[in-house]
């Protein structure tokens, strides 16, 4: 087979960041297929590489997490712009696998559809529009109207649709009837983020030794709602414990402002990290921190840091609800904190600074988890099946 994935965002282990759309291009690798993806880079012209044996198409596109709406806007339109011109690139394929977000992202495939005969698989990994409608980013009447018809409409010509969540899954079906919608969540790479005793030399670095260590890593965007992080951090003070807080995005200024006025001597802030960083921080941590706005459409993704963390056999904490929150009060790996109230923290986080075996017995909870459901070798092959099963179809 020939597949193009589609992802503004791609991203592989030597770059630091998500690479969920890495993992599905090595899959197919693996496999034997040919894989090519395009990509939007800050360059200033086009390039291409092989990593890994995938052949990855960057073309240049200013994005980052900073950008307001506006500009995020303009960076979309212009990655789906630049897709559209280099049919070179693809009227070969078999398959095109497009990951959102953005929405935007359907457009391209809409396009190659249409022009060249090939079908589209569609991956969800937010609900779009309404996740920057609730956020108060689309407040346009006309536009929220001609966002919900394209969303319709890219998932109508879809030759399937892929869900990252259950509450995603319920999300579209609710809206399309007549599409299959399979659930493929982000992956545990239980291979690399291990379960380890934490190191004398990385708690030295991080300064975490005697600390019951709380981390936060990931982007640091408006949606991420980090001033909660904060409170938690401040209210957390007559305790041993150190927040640790790695990433970068648009708040992150802010945030060190307010940190720095508020006297959060348990807080410290960590540069934007790779794999092998991210992995030092999981070792010296005790839990990990996935904080969002309490905005009800945020409840419904697949944050990758959530998967990451079960991987590593750590203590979840978490400030929303929805299926995750769910799924960690079933397994008994980790705990819910109002995201109103900070204090709440505290009451449920000094449980497991006291009693070291209540803590170990959640943790290895959150990697029986990741083991069981989220292996990044079994949702690989599901994901390859998949493909395989649609190129047949679409060929028949």
């Amino acid at each position: 087979m020939k597949v193009l994935i589609l992802h503004q965002h791609f991203k592989s282990p030597y770059h630091g960041g998500a690479i969920r759309s890495y993992y599905l291009a090595k899959a197919l690798v693996d496999k034997g297929h040919s894989v090519k993806v395009i990509t939007g880079a800050n360059i200033n012209k086009y390039q291409s590489e092989h990593i890994d044996g995938i052949e990855v198409h960057f073309l240049p596109v200013l994005y980052e997490n900073r950008f307001k709406f506006i500009r995020r806007t303009y960076s979309f339109l212009t990655f789906v712009a630049g897709i559209i011109r280099r049919p070179l690139l693809y009227k070969d394929v078999d398959m095109v696998y497009t990951i959102s977000v953005p929405l935007t992202i359907g457009i391209a495939s809409m396009w190659i559809k249409k022009i060249y005969k090939i079908p589209y698989v569609f991956e969800v990994g937010d609900l779009w529009p309404e996740a920057p409608i609730e956020l108060g980013f689309v407040r346009n009447y006309i536009l929220k109207k001609i966002l919900f018809a394209l969303e319709k409409t890219i998932y109508t010509k879809s030759a399937c649709i892929v869900a990252l969540s259950p509450a995603i899954k319920d999300g579209i079906e609710k809206r399309i009837r007549s599409k299959k919608i399979h659930l493929i969540p982000n992956m545990s790479d239980t291979c690399f983020y291990k379960p380890s005793n934490k190191l004398a030399e990385l708690e030295k670095k991080y300064d975490v030794k005697n600390k019951f260590v709380v981390s936060y890593i990931g982007a640091i965007g408006l949606a991420n709602g980090l001033d909660y992080f904060l409170q938690c951090a401040k209210v957390s003070q007559p305790l041993p414990l150190k927040f640790l807080l790695c990433g970068d995005g648009a708040m992150l200024e802010e945030l060190r402002a307010s940190a720095k006025r508020m006297k959060l001597e348990n807080l410290a802030f960590i540069p934007f990290q790779n794999r092998d960083g991210v992995n030092e921080i999981m070792n010296v941590s005790d839990a990990v921190f996935i904080c969002y706005k309490p905005v009800p459409i945020l409840e419904t993704g697949s944050p990758n840091k959530y998967f990451d963390g079960l991987s590593a056999g750590k203590l979840i904490v978490l400030n929303f609800g929805g299926w995750i929150k769910e799924e960690v009060e079933k397994n008994k790996c980790g705990i819910y904190v109002d995201p109103h109230q900070p204090l709440t923290f505290l009451k449920e986080i000094e449980p497991f600074v006291a009693n070291q075996d209540r803590l170990k017995a959640y943790q290895l909870s959150s990697r029986s988890l990741a083991e069981r459901f989220y292996s990044r070798k079994a949702l690989s092959e599901k994901f390859v099946s998949l493909i395989e099963r649609e190129v047949i179809c679409s060929q028949a």
